[in-house]
């Protein structure tokens, strides 16, 4: 009988995890360098955990104990085997081999201490960097992965982050709502006189629009700043940031006006795949010629 590889049987359980429940992420990770795929389906398996907790918990101190855990695991000091969670047997591997700063893993676990909570998001910069803390870490660790740890690329991480995570947002808009949270930040609310109780109703409005669109504006701001910079950077890194394809085809579907926030249907599968294979031919995104 042929024994089963724990190591890959770890890497098959991320890749499915992020497959399942962030298939832009996954998708994305195709489009790099073979031996960048698994420490990447490892990162972004480590944040659909962060995710995910607060799907599993009716009260903040146990999201809070979990978070704890990965903060302890990050340090070296998890309790229990870490060997039997296949999530963090693949990031310890990757943190160890791709030698990832602990300080930027715990930055997005302290980030999605917010999540656990249904306090409102207070205002546009705190949003911005709760994007930079969560989506734009991502990026950052994905380029180290790639090979680049620069400031340039640490600064196209930045807007990259906001960027994809300002559009994540409104794309989750419909879920946030249904539980109670908002991500919408106040100011931008009190600003255009949208109300706390039409959202969690589901109501589209004109008030709720303005505040989609400030946030959109916002969104593609970071973006351009992104591309600009990246696309003057001819580094083969460049395509850890292959995705935010897909967040400028997210800002163009946001920016219809007969598009209702809360009824908007994600792309398929196979647009995900054909939109991230355009961008591949694209000098951004082109991997350097040997």
């Amino acid at each position: 009988m042929t024994q089963k590889n724990p190591v890959n049987d770890d890497a098959a359980y991320c890749a499915d995890l992020v497959r399942s429940h962030d298939f832009a992420g996954y998708a994305s990770a195709l489009f790099l360098p073979s031996q960048a795929r698994r420490p990447v389906l490892a990162l972004h398996a480590f944040d659909i955990e962060l995710r995910r907790i607060r799907d599993h918990i009716t009260q903040p101190l146990p999201g809070e104990i979990r978070l704890q855990w990965w903060r302890d695991l990050i340090e070296s000091e998890a309790r229990g085997d870490v060997e039997s969670n296949p999530v963090a047997a693949e990031l310890i591997e990757a943190i160890s081999r791709h030698e990832l700063p602990r300080q930027q893993l715990s930055r997005l676990i302290d980030a999605r201490v917010f999540d656990l909570y249904d306090d409102p998001m207070p205002s546009l910069d705190a949003l911005e960097r709760y994007c930079d803390d969560t989506d734009g870490q991502l990026f950052s660790l994905t380029a180290r992965i790639m090979g680049d740890a620069s400031e340039e690329m640490e600064e196209v991480a930045r807007h990259a982050g906001t960027a994809q995570g300002l559009a994540r947002v409104i794309s989750l808009l419909p879920v946030h709502a249904a539980r109670g949270q908002l991500y919408l930040p106040a100011d931008v609310l009190r600003q255009a006189e949208a109300q706390e109780a039409d959202i969690f109703a589901g109501q589209r409005t004109p008030a709720l629009q303005v505040v989609l669109d400030r946030l959109g504006g916002a969104a593609q701001s970071a973006l351009d700043a992104a591309m600009d910079l990246l696309c003057s950077v001819p580094e083969e890194a460049s395509r850890a940031f292959i995705s935010l394809t897909l967040v400028q085809r997210n800002l163009q579907q946001i920016g219809l006006r007969d598009e209702d926030a809360f009824a908007r249907t994600p792309p398929s599968r196979l647009r995900v795949l054909w939109t991230l294979w355009r961008a591949s031919r694209a000098r951004c995104f082109k991997p350097a010629e040997p």
